[in-house]
C-alpha cells in the first residue's frame, strides 16, 4: 500500500535529478505499468515533466522493443539485463544510427559489468544500472549518466539513506558483505493483509530489501545476490552473482544462473546452469568454463557442475527464478 504523494516523490527524487527527463523526451519501458518499475518509467516520470510515452500491448521480446527503438525513436529505454543481453545476441538491434537513444537504464537484476560495457560499446551510450523495489516504488540506488561504475548499482539516490546490516543485527564492517535495508520518503505503509510479512520487512523507518551488499571504500554500492541465493562455501560466502559475471565473459555464453548444489559429502557447492550463444554445450566446454572462472575469481568459487540448458526459467519481468533451479537440482 503505498500513499500517492509517492508517485510524484519518485520523480522528484530519481525521475527529474538523476535520468534528468526533458519535455521532449520520447519514453519507452520494456516492464509493463502494472510493474513498479514500469509505472514510474512509462506513466509517472513522462506525465511529470509533459514528455512522451510508448505503450506496447504485446510482449516484450528483443524483437518487439528493437522494432520501437527504431519505428518511434525512444530518446529514454528502460529494460532489464536479459533483455539487453538478449538484443545484443540477435539480429534485430538496429544500427545506433537508426535509434535516438540518449539514456538506458536496468533494473530488476543486477548488470553484469560485461553486459554494460558491451551495450556502451555498441550503441555509444552509458547503461546506467540501478536497485528499487515494490515496497519503494522505484530505485533508489543508482549509476548516474556522469557517474557510474560498471559492476556497482551506484550509489544512494539523494533523499533515500541505505545500510547493511549483519545477521545479528548490527551494521556491517566497511567492505564487508551485509543485508540491505533502506530508508525513504517512497517507503510503502504495509502489505496489504500481510500483517506478519509487514511486520517482518518493516523495522521503523527502514526496509529490509532482501538483498546481499558490500559498499568499497569510494562509495560503490557492490550487488552480491539475493540473501537466500547467498553460498556459503568452505566457510566463506560466495555471490552467485559474481560467479555469474565471470561466466558471462566466455564468449560462448549467453546467460548463466549459479545456485548451490549438495556435493558427495552433503556440502554447499557452486553449479552454473548455462545457455550458450550457439551450440547446445559439452563435457570439455564445461573444463574450460571453470578454468575461465578460476581464473578471474578465488578458486574456491568455481561452478563445481555445469549443466547446459536451452532456457532459463524466468518471471514476467526478466528476473531468472532461481528457486526453480535449487528445486531441481
Amino acid at each position: 500500500m503505498h500513499l500517492q504523494s509517492h508517485l510524484m516523490e519518485t520523480y522528484r527524487l530519481y525521475g527529474g535529478p538523476v535520468l534528468g527527463i526533458r519535455p521532449d523526451d520520447v519514453v519507452f519501458s520494456a516492464a509493463k505499468l502494472f510493474f513498479a518499475y514500469g509505472l514510474g518509467n512509462a506513466m509517472t516520470f513522462p506525465l511529470a515533466v509533459g514528455a512522451t510515452a510508448v505503450l506496447m500491448a504485446e510482449r516484450a521480446t528483443p524483437a518487439s522493443c528493437a522494432r520501437r527503438l527504431v519505428e518511434h525513436k525512444p530518446t529514454m529505454f528502460f529494460g532489464v539485463p536479459t533483455l539487453y543481453a538478449a538484443l545484443l545476441a540477435g539480429k534485430d538491434l538496429a544500427a545506433k544510427e537508426q535509434m535516438a537513444l540518449r539514456l538506458c537504464v536496468s533494473a530488476g537484476e543486477a548488470l553484469p559489468p560485461e553486459l554494460g560495457e558491451r551495450w556502451q560499446k555498441r550503441i555509444g551510450i552509458p547503461l546506467l544500472d540501478g536497485i528499487g523495489s515494490t515496497e519503494m516504488l522505484h530505485i533508489f540506488i543508482s549509476n548516474r549518466p556522469d557517474d557510474f561504475r560498471y559492476g556497482s548499482s551506484g550509489k544512494p539516490v539523494p533523499g533515500y539513506e541505505a545500510r547493511l546490516v549483519s545477521e545479528s543485527g548490527g551494521e556491517v564492517a566497511p567492505g564487508e558483505i551485509g543485508d540491505l535495508q533502506v530508508s525513504g520518503p517512497t517507503c510503502c505503509v504495509m502489505y496489504w493483509r500481510r500483517r506478519e510479512k509487514s511486520l517482518d520487512t518493516f523495522v521503523g523507518r527502514w526496509t529490509k530489501t532482501g538483498d546481499k551488499y558490500r559498499v568499497t571504500e569510494d562509495g560503490w554500492w557492490i550487488y552480491c545476490g539475493r540473501s537466500d541465493d547467498m553460498l556459503k562455501v568452505s566457510g566463506q560466502y560466495v555471490s552467485p552473482f559474481e560467479v555469474e559475471a565471470a561466466l558471462l565473459t566466455h564468449d560462448e555464453v549467453l546467460e548463466a544462473a549459479v545456485v548451490g548444489h549438495e556435493d558427495a559429502d552433503r556440502l554447499i557447492k557452486p553449479k552454473a546452469y548455462m545457455v550458450l550463444k550457439n551450440g547446445t554445450g559439452s563435457a570439455e566446454l564445461g573444463e574450460r568454463l571453470k578454468a575461465h572462472v578460476k581464473s578471474q575469481l578465488a578458486p574456491f568459487k568455481y561452478p563445481r557442475w555445469i549443466e547446459f540448458v536451452p532456457t532459463l526459467p524466468k518471471t514476467a519481468t526478466g528476473k531468472i527464478q532461481r528457486f526453480k533451479l535449487r528445486a531441481s537440482t
